[in-house]
C-alpha cells in the first residue's frame, strides 16, 4: 500500500510539474516582470530579479543580460551559455521561475466581481478572464467593450457576451493579448410609474415586452388599467416622444412605461 501511495504522489507532482513547465512555455518575458533564477549546486548564484524597462536584468558574474522577450526556457540557455562561454561554470544548469508577471497582463473594468489586473500566464480567451475576475456582477450588462492596440491605434470592439453564450459561437471567445482593457458596461435599465404596485428603475432583461415590464413592477395597482399604457422614449435627435404601446411590444433601453389610471 505505501509502495502505492508514493507512486501516486510521484504521478501528480510529476503531472503537476509538467503543467506549469507548459504554461511558462507560453510565457514571453517583459519590463516589470519578478524572475528567481537559480543554477545547481550553485546556492550564490540565486537571486531574485526584476526585468528593466530595457527588457534587461544584471546577473552576477557575466553582467547585463537582455531577457525581454524571450521565453524563460530561452532565457535559461541564455543564462547557461553566458556562464559557460565565460568560462565560470562548465555545462550549468540555469532554472527560471515568473514570481510576478507584470508585463503580460489585461485590465478588467466596470460590473465585474473583481475588477483589476490579471497576468496572461498561458494562453487566456475572453470567457477565461472574465472568469477570474468572478464573472459578470448583477448590475452588468450583456455588452463587453474590448480596447486593444493594434499598430498603435487603440480599436473598440463591441461584444454581445450573452448572446455569444446563447448560440454557442466561440468565434467570438477571442484570445487576449498583453495590455488588452475589458470594460463591463452597466445593465440597461427603464423606468416604470403610475398606477403599479413598485414604481421604480429596474434592469432591462433580453427582449422583455410591456407586459413583462409591468409584471416587474408588480403589477397594476386597484386603480390602474392596462388601457393606454404610454412610453416616453428618446428619439435619435435627443428628443423624447410619447408612443402608446402594445402588450408584446418591447421595451427599449431608458424607456419610461406610464401607466394611467382607470376612469370607472
Amino acid at each position: 500500500m505505501t509502495k502505492l501511495i508514493k507512486w501516486f504522489v510521484t504521478v501528480v507532482l510529476t503531472i503537476v510539474v509538467f503543467n506549469v513547465n507548459a504554461a511558462d512555455s507560453d510565457i514571453v518575458l517583459g519590463p516589470g516582470d519578478v524572475l528567481r533564477i537559480s543554477v545547481f549546486e550553485q546556492p550564490d548564484l540565486s537571486l531574485e530579479v526584476r526585468v528593466s524597462e530595457s527588457g534587461t536584468i544584471t546577473y552576477p558574474l557575466i553582467g547585463e543580460v537582455r531577457v525581454g522577450g524571450e521565453t524563460p526556457a530561452a532565457a535559461e540557455r541564455k543564462i547557461a551559455s553566458m556562464l559557460e562561454s565565460g568560462g565560470f561554470l562548465k555545462n550549468p544548469h540555469v532554472n527560471i521561475i515568473v514570481a510576478q508577471l507584470q508585463s503580460q497582463q489585461v485590465s478588467v473594468l466596470g460590473q465585474v466581481n473583481r475588477p483589476g489586473r490579471y497576468p496572461l500566464d498561458s494562453a487566456k480567451s475572453l470567457a477565461d478572464v472574465l472568469a477570474l475576475a468572478g464573472g459578470v456582477a448583477p448590475d452588468g450588462g450583456d455588452l463587453i467593450s474590448l480596447v486593444r492596440k493594434i499598430e498603435g491605434k487603440s480599436v473598440r470592439e463591441i461584444i454581445d457576451f450573452a448572446e455569444m453564450m446563447r448560440d454557442g459561437d466561440l468565434n467570438k471567445n477571442i484570445l487576449l493579448t498583453a495590455g488588452d482593457i475589458i470594460y463591463v458596461d452597466r445593465a440597461p435599465r427603464f423606468y416604470i410609474y403610475g398606477e403599479v404596485q413598485r414604481p421604480g428603475q429596474y434592469r432591462l432583461e433580453y427582449h422583455m415586452t410591456v407586459l413583462q415590464a409591468l409584471a416587474v413592477g408588480g403589477g397594476l395597482s386597484l386603480r390602474g388599467t392596462e388601457k393606454g399604457i404610454k412610453v416616453k422614449r428618446l428619439d435619435d435627435e435627443g428628443g423624447v416622444k410619447i408612443i402608446k404601446v402594445k402588450h408584446d411590444d418591447f421595451i427599449q433601453p431608458n424607456d419610461v412605461v406610464y401607466v394611467q389610471e382607470s376612469v370607472f
